[in-house]
């Protein structure tokens, strides 16, 4: 199977479990049935099978999908609302956020928001976010989220996948530009 075709069973999972079911019974939690989910997505690749969905599952980058008991959803992303029950991380210090600067420029001003999302992406690392950032802009702008200063005034962070952390909203006040020459670092914990 051409990744190409891979690519776009993928995304399709994406959009039925992140933001139209299309018919799926969702639990609260965002899970569907996995052989209900294979069902609908025959109808549009009728090549698919259980091994390929655990394929994709297992080798996504970015870990979006959790297959547990026989259902499927989707860790992190979505627009339709869910109960991820993910455990609050009172740990990590600094997050970052990879953006065009279009958008960095007004995200300095009004802080960071989940705009069509339930949830607001943040990355560990400054090349996590330089990833993330490439998927809007050739030369990203990257945020950087004093996550230990906002923790302390109220605001929680989540962590969804080894790479995505996810919280409501970052006021502008904990939110400052990456100095592009900065070093790449991991990710800060005490």
């Amino acid at each position: 199977m051409s990744g190409e075709l891979r690519t776009r069973i993928s995304r399709y999972m994406s959009y039925l479990l992140r933001h139209n079911p299309e018919g799926l019974r969702m639990d609260e939690r965002g899970y569907v049935s996995l052989s209900d989910l294979l069902e609908k997505l025959r109808r549009r690749f009728p090549q698919v099978d259980e091994e390929l969905v655990r394929e994709i599952v297992e080798k996504s980058e970015r870990r979006r999908f959790e297959i547990r008991g026989g259902r499927i959803r989707e860790v992190y992303g979505h627009s339709i609302p869910v109960n991820l029950d993910l455990k609050e991380d009172k740990e990590v210090r600094v997050l970052y956020h990879g953006t065009t600067p279009e958008a960095a420029e007004k995200i300095l001003k009004t802080g960071l928001k989940p705009m069509k999302r339930r949830w607001v992406h943040l990355s560990p690392t400054i090349d996590v976010a330089i990833r993330v950032g490439m998927r809007r802009a050739r030369k990203p702008a990257i945020l950087e989220i004093d996550a230990e200063k906002a923790r302390r005034n109220g605001i929680r962070f989540y962590k969804a996948t080894d790479q995505v952390y996810l919280t409501e909203y970052v006021p502008p006040k904990y939110i400052k530009p990456v100095n592009e020459h900065k070093t790449r670092e991991k990710p800060s914990t005490p």
